[in-house]
């Protein structure tokens, strides 16, 4: 079993920055796959990043590339997503996902991953 517990969200205007930390606790050295999905009101689950961890691999949605970073710190069992950059459209619910699967399918569909946080509200405005 693993626990991800998110945090750093909060307000911040358009064009600041914010970063998000995900720690892991339990059976960590299994998760070789973890991600930050986004959810607003009204709207599917999506993928926002997603790191391998064996393969040093990272992954991004579209809409974030060139202003989102995903990185770990495995010594302390954190994953973090630094947003540079904010727009309006980046407000959602922000969740951490794991999974022990290195082929488990689509990233950045959620039902890919076993394991998910509470989440952490990112509010961005114009």
């Amino acid at each position: 079993q693993v626990q991800l517990v998110e945090s750093g969200g909060g307000s911040e205007q358009a064009g600041g920055s914010l970063r998000l930390s995900c720690a892991a606790f339990g059976n960590t050295y299994s998760t070789v796959c973890m991600a930050w999905f986004r959810q607003a009101p009204g709207k599917e689950r999506e993928g926002v990043a997603v790191t391998y961890t064996p393969l040093g691999v990272n992954y991004y949605a579209d809409s974030v590339k060139g202003r989102f970073t995903i990185s770990q710190d495995n010594a302390k069992n954190t994953l973090y997503l630094q947003m540079n950059n904010l727009k309006p459209e980046d407000t959602a619910m922000y969740y951490c996902a794991a999974d022990y699967r290195l082929d488990g399918g689509m990233w950045y569909l959620p039902e890919r991953f076993t394991y998910w946080g509470q989440g952490t509200q990112v509010t961005v405005s114009s």
